[in-house]
């Protein structure tokens, strides 16, 4: 046994309590292995539990000075352990809840913009289905089709300067009827400034 270097248990405090790192090794290596299968019962992570001995024992070290009060270490070490590892499952738990939040919340967002794209597209729809013939065959060639507008012109065997001019009259029709349709929100005036 490691304490056998020393006189006793009590004597390794006090030399961890006067700076001796031997001693504190000593400690270290006594306990480690023990406290560590105790915390891993508590939070069922090696990860965790080696992390929360490591943190106990850095505590240990750098209050090292109140270790000549401690009347039973393994007791103490035990009770610190175990608290500090239900801090740190409370923390798990809140880090958790609060990515879970995030996540609802970016889902929730996502399904409503999907509702406001699939509204805008119904309605855009019914404003394009309701151009005059050649407006729609202008306006869906340039948007749909990517067209510029000489080779709509050329396409429909129209002018440049006509096509400009159906184009302009479709756009004034569709934001007419969207703007005169009641199921337009702000957030779809607002996309349609950019079409």
């Amino acid at each position: 046994m490691l304490i056998e270097t020393f006189a006793n248990e009590k004597a390794l405090l006090q030399q961890v309590a006067a700076g001796n790192e031997q001693a504190f090794r000593c400690l270290f290596m006594q306990y480690h292995q023990l406290l560590a299968t105790h915390i891993y019962r508590i939070t069922e992570s090696a990860e965790v539990a080696e992390e929360i001995v490591q943190d106990v024992f850095l505590k240990i070290w750098l209050n090292r000075h109140t270790l000549l009060t401690v009347a039973n270490f393994k007791a103490y070490l035990f009770v610190a352990s175990k608290n500090h590892a239900l801090n740190e499952l409370r923390k798990i738990v809140r880090e958790r809840i609060k990515q879970n939040s995030y996540i609802t919340e970016a889902i929730r967002h996502n399904n409503e913009l999907t509702e406001v794209n699939h509204t805008y597209y119904a309605l855009l729809d019914k404003a394009i289905d309701q151009l005059p013939a050649q407006q729609k065959k202008v306006y869906l060639l340039s948007r749909h089709e990517r067209l510029k507008y000489t080779e709509i012109g050329q396409r429909l065997g129209i002018s440049t300067e006509s096509v400009k001019k159906y184009l302009q009259l479709a756009k004034s029709s569709i934001n007419g009827f969207l703007l005169k349709n009641q199921e337009v929100s702000l957030s779809l005036l607002l996309i349609i400034k950019f079409l």
